[in-house]
């Protein structure tokens, strides 16, 4: 009995002897008790409403908007919007107002008995095309305070037809001209004629120079 229970002792403290050989040697491999950074990895999330104004000044409302399409606008503020909004005449309010005429209305005021956030009514301003615009692309770069959910809408394209039908629905605000071309190319027809006009005074001089060479003659 007694040689069973020593063996079975020799045994377990030789278990924990190993135990704590491979426990110091694994924390020597592994350096774990000294500190580690982290280094910086994974995928980095680009800030959805980063940069929103600096885009909306960037867009020639004028042009996108020619091409827009009141369509495709229905369409898209329906999927994206009909949530939260109705657009009829009329319509009820919901999470959101009803925006039915709601392009040239001050911001924030327009839709009779809803409750907007303090800071999309103190905003000032009316719903013209440029601020429609800034809004649609990123609600909180436009309003910091906004409580609407939407992160925003980069596509030019959808964005400009959203605009134009808003705008159909009872508003109909003239839309802005397109963006004349930039000055270069007046600048190359004014060298054009610049070299134009060079022979002209170069014929007016030739006779000139005729003249006097004429008038010695006379005297002789």
């Amino acid at each position: 009995m007694d040689d069973r229970f020593n063996t079975a002792a020799g045994w377990a403290l030789f278990a924990g002897i190993v135990g704590l050989g491979a426990s110091i040697a694994s924390g020597m491999y592994f350096q774990a008790h000294e500190p580690h950074e982290v280094e910086a990895g994974g995928y980095p999330i680009a800030d959805a409403d980063g940069g929103g104004d600096a885009e909306a000044a960037a867009v020639d409302l004028g042009t996108i908007l020619a091409s827009a399409d009141v369509a495709l606008g229905e369409q898209q503020a329906v999927a994206r919007c009909g949530n939260c909004h109705t657009f009829n005449q009329g319509g009820a309010n919901g999470t959101g107002p009803n925006l039915y005429g709601v392009m040239g209305l001050p911001i924030g005021k327009h839709a009779a008995g809803f409750k907007y956030s303090a800071d999309l009514s103190g905003k000032g301003g009316n719903w013209d095309f440029e601020s429609m615009n800034a809004w649609l692309l990123a609600p909180k770069q436009f309003v910091p305070g906004t409580t609407m959910g939407f992160a925003g809408l980069k596509d030019d394209a959808a964005r400009a037809s959203i605009i134009l039908y808003l705008n159909s629905l009872g508003s109909n605000m003239p839309l802005p001209a397109p963006k004349a071309a930039e000055a270069p190319a007046a600048e190359g027809d004014a060298a054009a004629a610049e070299g134009e006009a060079a022979p002209a005074e170069g014929a007016e001089a030739a006779p000139a120079e005729g003249a006097e060479a004429a008038a010695p003659a006379a005297s002789e």
